[in-house]
Order: structure tokens, then C-alpha cells, then sequence
């Protein structure tokens, strides 16, 4: 049918058009990085090749990236600014390179140190990963301006700082006021960052396979929220807790909020050894005991034997009554041939003993006795006598 009077055709006009959307869709993108991959879609995803030949991060990734992996590689140290670029001298650059960047992995990198600012020019960072590296440095302004931060993973990273990396990361948790999701698995940590507790907006704490003996009052408070805000959840399993009195407070807040842990049932005693692998949630109250003048719990294994070793010590008394009434029993039904034997010995014990009387009354005997031996002069004077 043809057009109607006055009007273009569809097929004259609106193929340039088509042509022209096209060209602009298909424009050449920004250069992906050497040694990295580039995958187009909805959202540019870059994710770098492994090896030891990558010691920092590229400076050319494309400014509209979303996602960037670095896996493998060889970072050792996060200096301050390093996703800004740079330039030949290694200075960062002014400004905002990567303002959509919103997932940037990097683990298993080797880094070592992780500068103050290290992650400045990233407004839009949202998920930062850095687990698994041997962290021994960590800025207390590492993770500054990231207002859009939501998830902070540092699963396995943390256990080569030691006991003197705690102020520092308690210290660079504590302006991430929007966290949601913080990952602390695997770092032998005897005791929680406390400003990680307070973090207004957290929903989520892993707190997995570490050096928990267990949390106190004051942590257990820190952890509840006011003004209907739900508190955060709690991932506590494959921890040492020592289940002494000092656990009261954990075992309370553990029943009464069930559902914030959700590996509640998981969670076992390591110490004292009586309860020893026992699960924490289903133990009396009562069994949590300490020593005396031992506030804390943390002496010796004094007076926390618990029902259990009683029962034992009761066990162990019945057996031996009843060996020592067998043995009884045996010794009544074989009376006759004790008798005989004790008779036996007797008549023994008396034949020896009149066999020594007898000699020793021969040898006490004079008669007996040797004939002494003559002088000498005597025997020489006897011839000259005329006897």
C-alpha cells in the first residue's frame, strides 16, 4: 500500500537513522589494559592475567569499567591512590579516574601493605575483596573515601599482621558508616575490632575460624542496635571458646537471639576438658564454672569438672567394688585349699626353723670344738727333760 499524501516513506527515512544508532552503539570502546581481558555488556568487566610480572595495578583501565578482578599477581604494596593512575614517577594524579568502578577484586596478590588512601578515586566502590594476602600493614585511613562501600572481604589476610594489626584495622573500619557485609574469616583473632561491632549499618559479621575464646558483656551491647534497626548477624563457628564462667553472658544472648547466629549449633567447647567438643548451646548454665578468685576464666582447670567427671569418679568406685567382691567370692569358694596351704607353709616355715635351732646347737657345743694347737717352746723344751 503506499504512503499516504504528504508523508515519507518508512523504509527512505528510517534507515539512515537505524545506521546512524548503530555506528554510535558500535564506536570503539577504550583499549583493554595489557595483560588484562575486557568483556563487554551491561557492565565493563576486566579481569587481569595472573603472574608475577604484574607488581601494580594498570594505569590504563578504561574509565567506564565496573568490575575489575586482579588475581595472582604480584602487588605487594596498595600505595596511596594507586587505582588514580599516575605519572612517570609514580605520583597520582588529580581528579577521578574510575567514578563507575563498583566490585574490585584482589585476592591471592601477595600484598603486604596497604597505604593510607590507597583506594582514593573510587567514589562508586561498593564490594572490595582482599582476601587471601599475606597482610602485615594496614593504614588507619586505608579504606577513606569510600562512601559507597557495602561489602569488605578480608578472609585469611589478616593472621601475619598479628596481635599489632588490631588498632589498625579497628581504626580504618570505623568511618565505613554505610557496611553491610564484613568478611574476618581465617585471621586467628582472639578478639573482634570493636568499631567493626558498632558499624551502624552492618548486617552481617564473619567471624569464622579464628581465635575466639569468646565474646563479653561489653561486646555482646556493642552488637545491639536502637531505634528498630535490626542487629547484625553473627558467623562465630570453628572458634576455641573456653566454656568457663565468662561464657554466661554468650550462652544467654545465644538463646535469647537464636536466629542472629545462624551457626549457633555449631559453635563448640575447647576448653575446659570435660566439656571439651561439647556443644556450647545445649550446656547448663550451671557447668560454666570457674576457679575460685578466677573471675575471668581463664586459670587453670580448677573446680570445672562438672557433673560429668563426678559421674566418672562414681563409675570408677563401683568397679572397683566389684573387683574386690570377686575377689571375695574367690577367696570363700577356695577356703579348703587355703587352709591347706596356709597349713603346708606352717609345717615348712617349722621344719626350717628347727633345722637352724639344731645346727646352731651342735656348733655351741664344746666337745665339739677344735683341739688347740701347742706352743712352740714347749714342744722344744720336751726332749731335754729325760721324760
Amino acid at each position: 500500500m503506499a504512503p499516504p499524501a504528504g508523508r515519507p516513506g518508512f523504509r527512505g527515512p528510517l534507515l539512515p537513522r537505524l545506521l546512524l544508532v548503530a555506528a554510535a552503539l558500535s564506536r570503539p570502546a577504550a583499549p583493554c589494559p595489557f595483560q588484562c581481558y575486557c568483556f563487554g555488556g551491561p557492565t565493563l568487566l576486566l579481569r587481569c592475567a595472573s603472574g608475577a610480572e604484574l607488581r601494580q595495578p594498570p594505569r590504563d583501565v578504561p574509565p567506564d569499567a565496573r568490575n575489575l578482578t586482579i588475581v595472582g599477581a604480584n602487588l605487594t604494596v596498595l600505595r596511596a591512590a594507586a587505582f588514580a593512575g599516575g605519572d612517570a614517577d609514580g605520583e597520582p594524579e588529580a581528579g577521578v579516574r574510575l567514578p563507575l568502578l563498583s566490585a574490585l577484586r584482589l585476592t591471592h596478590n601477595n600484598i603486604e601493605v596497604v597505604e593510607d588512601g590507597a583506594f582514593d578515586g573510587l567514589p562508586s566502590l561498593a564490594a572490595l575483596d582482599l582476601s587471601h594476602n599475606p597482610l602485615r600493614a594496614l593504614g588507619g585511613a586505608a579504606f577513606r573515601g569510600l562512601p559507597a562501600l557495602r561489602s569488605l572481604q578480608l578472609n585469611h589476610a589478616l593472621a601475619r599482621g598479628g596481635v599489632a594489626l588490631l588498632p589498625r584495622l579497628d581504626a580504618a573500619l570505623a568511618p565505613l558508616a554505610g557496611l553491610r557485609l564484613l568478611g574476618l574469616m581465617g585471621n586467628a583473632l582472639s578478639r573482634l575490632p570493636p568499631s567493626a561491632l558498632r558499624l551502624p549499618r552492618l548486617e552481617q559479621l564473619d567471624a569464622r575460624l579464628n581465635a575466639l575464646a569468646g565474646l563479653g558483656a561489653d561486646e555482646l551491647r556493642a552488637l545491639e542496635r536502637d531505634g528498630g534497626v535490626p542487629a547484625p548477624r553473627l558467623l562465630l563457628a570453628d572458634n576455641p571458646l573456653r566454656c568457663s564462667c565468662a561464657a554466661r553472658p554468650l550462652l544467654l544472648w545465644l538463646r535469647n537471639a537464636t536466629e542472629r547466629v545462624p551457626d549457633a549449633r555449631r559453635l563448640r567447647c575447647a576448653a575446659p576438658r570435660a566439656l571439651h567438643d561439647q556443644p556450647f548451646v545445649d550446656l547448663d548454665e550451671g557447668r560454666l564454672r570457674c576457679a575460685d578468685g578466677d573471675a575471668d576464666g581463664r586459670g587453670e582447670d580448677v573446680g570445672l569438672a562438672g557433673p560429668e567427671l563426678e559421674a566418672s569418679y562414681v563409675f570408677f568406685g563401683l568397679v572397683l567394688a566389684l573387683i574386690g567382691l570377686i575377689f571375695l567370692m574367690v577367696l570363700y569358694l577356695n577356703r579348703r585349699g587355703i587352709q591347706r596351704w596356709m597349713r603346708n607353709l606352717r609345717e615348712a616355715c617349722r621344719d626350717q626353723m628347727e633345722g637352724y635351732h639344731y645346727r646352731y646347737e651342735q656348733d655351741a657345743d664344746p666337745r665339739r670344738a677344735p683341739a688347740q694347737a701347742a706352743p712352740a717352746g714347749s714342744r722344744a723344751a720336751s726332749p731335754g727333760s729325760g721324760l
